[in-house]
């Protein structure tokens, strides 16, 4: 089950980047906007497998800030 840690507080539909947790273990999901830029895919180097995506750094503030 996904927990709901912290969102875009800027968000106006619901449906916007937003940091998950995992119930019972210590993994995030992060939900954002895939990055399609190819020099930005090149710089990553991702495997087969793997994506990428860009959140607002207030996602992730928030979630920090409340750690606390």
């Amino acid at each position: 089950m996904l927990l709901k840690l912290s969102g875009d507080p800027d968000c106006k539909n619901g449906t916007c980047p937003t940091l998950w947790g995992t119930e019972g273990s210590k993994e995030y999901v992060v939900q954002g906007y895939v990055i399609t830029d190819p020099d930005r895919l090149a710089q990553l180097d991702l495997p087969i497998g793997e994506t990428a995506v860009m959140v607002p750094a207030a996602v992730l503030e928030e979630y920090f800030r409340a750690q606390r």
